[in-house]
């Protein structure tokens, strides 16, 4: 009894280690959202199926049981069904069909580009990531260090890049992973993101103070935002 509690105790507090602010299912852009849309989307379809296969499956068990009244009995053997077949072959391709045509366009429309200086409209922000810290530079020159500032309702244009090795540019709440690189810079596009803070991080094991890679992203509104540009 004392080896269970211990392990129950055990137990709550790796889960509870586990816990944070950082939600991923909490979409607050238009990215976030259509991230967020594939993966319910792809979870309704995998359920579908789930329920298909555990209704059959407790069918034939209750079907093809064994019973008193019939100890020697032996279902019959079908050489071949094919219309059976041809059914569990042609809805799994179909419902492959069904989560592709949305899979592929939100994620050619999200890719990042590898041009360096893409032609896009928005609020352009350069972020440097490097061992330990972000780096965040704004069209007019302003930087900052771990703290983002962004204006609400329009793109936001960030151009990624690496100073030493591999790291990835993560904001749960607003848009998904993207790597960044040494010596080539990602162009990933953040849709309308609303207001609201929201905690960022190194989503890539970068080294020895990889969990103090963290940042804060703001986003306030557009007349709050040129006022801070303005600022020294």
């Amino acid at each position: 009894m004392k080896k269970l509690s211990v392990f129950m105790l055990l137990s709550c507090v790796s889960l509870l280690t586990a816990c944070s602010q950082i939600t991923i299912l909490n979409p607050k852009s238009t990215t976030g959202k259509e991230q967020a849309y594939l993966i319910w989307f792809s979870l309704a379809i995998m359920l579908i199926v789930l329920i298909v296969v555990f209704i059959l499956f407790v069918w034939f068990v209750l079907k093809y049981r064994h019973t008193k009244n019939r100890p020697e009995h032996v279902a019959t053997e079908d050489t071949g069904n094919k219309t059976l077949e041809l059914t569990y072959t042609i809805i799994p391709i179909i419902l492959l069909i069904i989560l592709a045509i949305p899979t592929v366009n939100i994620t050619l429309d999200q890719s990042p580009s590898t041009e360096a200086a893409k032609d896009q409209n928005g609020t352009k922000v350069e972020v440097t990531a490097k061992q330990f810290a972000w780096d965040f530079k704004h069209a007019n020159g302003k930087k900052e260090i771990n703290e983002l500032v962004i204006p609400e309702s329009e793109p936001i244009v960030l151009k990624l890049k690496s100073a030493d090795v591999v790291h990835s540019f993560w904001v749960p709440e607003l848009a998904g992973k993207v790597d960044t690189y040494p010596n080539k810079t990602l162009t990933y596009v953040i849709k309308n993101p609303e207001k609201g803070t929201y905690q960022g991080k190194c989503a890539e094991f970068c080294g020895t103070n990889h969990a103090d890679m963290t940042f804060e992203v703001k986003v306030v509104s557009k007349e709050n935002y040129q006022k801070y540009l303005e600022q020294s």
